[in-house]
């Protein structure tokens, strides 16, 4: 199953003849591990001259003995075309649930545009020539806050039961949640199933990515395709996938961006969640929705705007359409002042939770979503 996977996007920087050592935060418990390279959004051949996983021992340091070479049909190199991607052969390496592993990668021709996912909240750590052996980390003696051409981490689990995708905008990428700490909602909802029964236990993948719409694509390349382009991919494509969290919106209503260039309307946007939902029930992956949040002090918020979010939330809350409901608004929202964000949760742009709100999130939501079977709409 998916043990971590962040959505990628395109625009990133080019590489040459340089290791790239990525840390992945596993959300699951498990052993044979594999990963998945993605050059999906990339238009040049990527050649990958070396792949290795490591235990992380600090920073970009791995544990001496822990490192495993990756194979792709049995050869060390490997040519992933434009627009493909490439799923590696078994890594003999387990890993616990919360465990950070470093994933290198030696890239020996000059890439092009990489696909990436700019905002890791993680540190990736780059060197000269090829590292990917090495256990210590002065070769890399740069480090960047995105991960590149890394899409997956894929383990067989020994206690969890399926995948929960989270998917969504920047609020679940983790904005303002700080680097290195796994304080993005995801994460915390992880830990808190980690905890539970095997019945209630799932993985738990950040499908996120900061500025991304439900209905339109981003002007900005690096904040993605349109979620009714990327979900079946980024969340259907999941393996073991069994329920989708779909926390998105707030940027299409912020930025009025309707589909086909006009402005946006509430049932413009509740058309394209029961496309989504129509696409999961269609393969028998249940649907969460959860409300979206206030944004009031915000640029994006206007009385317009929060009259289209009050009736997206009153249909996500009443329609019957999701198969369980996660009220994030009831949980975040100002008592004071209900449109506004609760101030002992706003990172201060008034919009994006801090770590404490982030972890208030993950506390809202009922884990009986996830124990299996029919849900019968349970609203929490």
């Amino acid at each position: 199953m998916s043990a971590w996977s962040p959505s990628m996007t395109t625009g990133g920087p080019s590489f040459e003849n340089q290791t790239i050592r990525m840390v992945v935060h596993s959300s699951v418990a498990g052993s044979r591990a594999r990963i998945t390279l993605s050059n999906r959004y990339s238009p040049l051949p990527l050649q990958v001259a070396s792949a290795t996983v490591a235990m992380q021992s600090n920073g970009g340091e791995a544990e001496p003995g822990t490192t495993r070479r990756v194979s792709f049909g049995g050869s060390q190199r490997e040519t992933i075309p434009g627009g493909e991607e490439a799923i590696s052969d078994i890594v003999p390496i387990a890993v616990r649930a919360g465990q950070n592993l470093l994933v290198s990668l030696y890239v020996p021709d000059r890439t092009g545009n990489s696909t990436w996912h700019s905002d890791a909240f993680d540190t990736t750590y780059i060197a000269a020539g090829d590292h990917t052996d090495d256990d210590g980390s002065a070769a890399f003696t740069t480090t960047t806050t995105s991960w590149y051409y890394l899409a997956g981490l894929d383990v067989e689990a020994t206690t969890a039961r399926g995948t929960v995708v989270a998917f969504g905008d920047s609020i679940t990428d983790g904005y303002h949640s700080t680097t290195g700490t796994y304080s993005r909602w995801p994460d915390f909802l992880a830990r808190r199933l980690a905890d539970k029964p095997v019945r209630h236990k799932r993985s738990v993948v950040n499908a996120g990515i900061g500025g991304n719409r439900v209905l339109t694509d981003v002007p900005n390349l690096w904040q993605g395709v349109s979620a009714l382009k990327r979900f079946e991919h980024d969340a259907l494509g999941q393996p073991a996938v069994t329920d989708v969290i779909l926390f998105e919106g707030i940027n299409d209503i912020g930025n009025n961006a309707g589909p086909d260039g006009g402005p946006l309307t509430a049932d413009a946007l509740i058309n394209g969640y029961r496309t989504l939902i129509d696409k999961a029930h269609a393969i028998r992956v249940r649907v969460v929705g959860a409300t979206l949040m206030p944004i009031k002090g915000n640029g994006y918020y206007s009385p317009a705007a929060e009259a289209i979010r009050q009736t997206v939330n009153h249909w996500i809350r009443t329609s019957g359409a999701f198969d369980g409901v996660i009220d994030f608004d009831r949980a975040m929202r100002d008592p004071a002042d209900p449109a506004a964000l609760n101030p002992d949760y706003d990172s201060g742009d008034h919009i994006h939770p801090d770590d404490a709100g982030m972890r208030a999130m993950a506390d809202a939501i009922d884990l009986r979503l996830f124990a299996g079977g029919h849900l019968n709409n349970l609203n929490v």
